[in-house]
């Protein structure tokens, strides 16, 4: 029935799994602008799953977040790929869709042929409204109205540099945003014709900015915060696991890998930093003051120096970070460590395996008797 499945959400009443169907035509073997996305409900109930129904729409969705139920209508993001037919050369442009079912799985509502050549970079549905980012050269962040289900209409949109891989809320009205900052390409060489078609940038460091949506015609970025250059990555980008986020207690966290472009490239847009800190960096947020940096945390010590791979340990690589009580816990496959939630210092730290290079660096004929080692937290 589902088949190569790829996605799903799920309510308090209904589980749907999404899957990608590649769809050919007369001119296409596989026509990536045709794709389809196969949608299939399951009824929850106590001690008991039932399949329900099933639904069709155009393109394919980025993530889970591509999906959501609200009052019974079922709301779905997708991008219609654009696709090329060697035969005859011609070329359709990708474009992206919003689509509004009913409880009968039949489409009531929709918006399509949102930003025609870009395509869906983050989605995020709150209540009655939706929030879209596309890409191309810049980030459009759109704003949907949802209130009338058979009438989905776009009431705002903002145009900024760069894009977010993943939106989160803030509260009702403000939204969170994570991605990178982009430079446009360079076009002062090229010929006239090419550089009209250079319409594309080059991605640079991490980007996180807050969005007011107090009025939805009239989105406004109120706060921007830029780490590191060409190079810097953060899990948080591909998986939303990664963010520590608590608005009462205006605490933001998350694991990052900051790179740094040595300055004789500073200006060259194509140039990748070198890493020079893996670990979690640590903020206080709040709408009057924006980011505030509160510190930083890594499971390295003070003896990484040097290129990124002659220090390199994947066991001392943070990943999550949490909070109990008064003190942050960042967490790594080597070791957990606990910090001061306001000042970010070290208060101890729990060894859940030796280093990397302590396992497998012994003279020959030595092993190690224990491979673990553990320290009173």
């Amino acid at each position: 029935m589902i088949g190569n499945s790829e996605n799903l959400y799920s309510s308090q009443e209904n589980l749907y799994i999404a899957s990608t169907n590649y769809e050919s035509s007369e001119d296409y073997y596989m026509d990536w602008g045709n794709a389809k996305t196969w949608l299939y409900r399951f009824g929850l109930t106590p001690g008991k799953i039932t399949y329900e129904r099933r639904a069709k729409v155009p393109g394919t969705i980025l993530n889970q977040f591509s999906m959501d139920e609200h009052e019974n209508y079922f709301r779905i993001a997708t991008t219609q790929h654009g696709s090329w037919n060697w035969m005859s050369d011609i070329q359709t442009e990708s474009s992206n869709n919003l689509y509004v079912l009913n409880e009968n799985m039949e489409t009531v509502g929709q918006i399509e042929n949102i930003a025609p050549g870009e395509q869906l970079y983050s989605t995020r549905f709150m209540g009655d409204r939706g929030y879209l980012v596309t890409f191309e050269q810049i980030d459009p962040f759109f704003v949907v109205d949802l209130s009338q289900p058979t009438a989905p209409k776009i009431v705002g949109e903002l145009k900024i540099p760069g894009y977010s891989d993943y939106l989160h809320p803030y509260d009702e009205n403000h939204i969170l945003g994570f991605g990178k900052d982009t430079t446009d390409a360079e076009t002062e060489n090229l010929l006239e014709e090419e550089a009209e078609s250079m319409n594309w940038s080059w991605y640079q460091g991490m980007k996180v900015g807050l969005f007011d949506v107090t009025d939805p015609s009239n989105p406004k970025q109120i706060f921007s915060l830029g780490i590191g250059d060409r190079g810097t990555e953060s899990e948080l980008l591909y998986n939303h696991k990664a963010l520590l986020f608590n608005a009462s207690k205006n605490l933001l966290a998350f694991p990052i890998s900051v790179a740094e472009v040595e300055e004789k490239y500073a200006d060259d847009p194509m140039a990748y930093g070198e890493t020079i800190f893996q670990g979690a960096y640590v903020y206080t947020i709040d709408l009057e003051n924006g980011f505030t940096p509160r510190g930083t945390i890594t499971h390295y010590d003070e003896s990484a120096e040097g290129s990124y791979w002659d220090w390199y340990d994947y066991l001392k690589e943070i990943s999550r970070i949490l909070y109990i009580d008064e003190h942050l816990y960042t967490v790594s496959e080597g070791a957990i460590k606990a910090s001061d939630i306001l000042t970010t210092e070290e208060q101890g730290e729990l060894i859940l395996e030796t280093s990397s290079t302590d396992i497998y660096d012994y003279p020959e004929g030595e092993v190690e008797s224990e491979s673990s080692q553990e320290t009173e937290l």
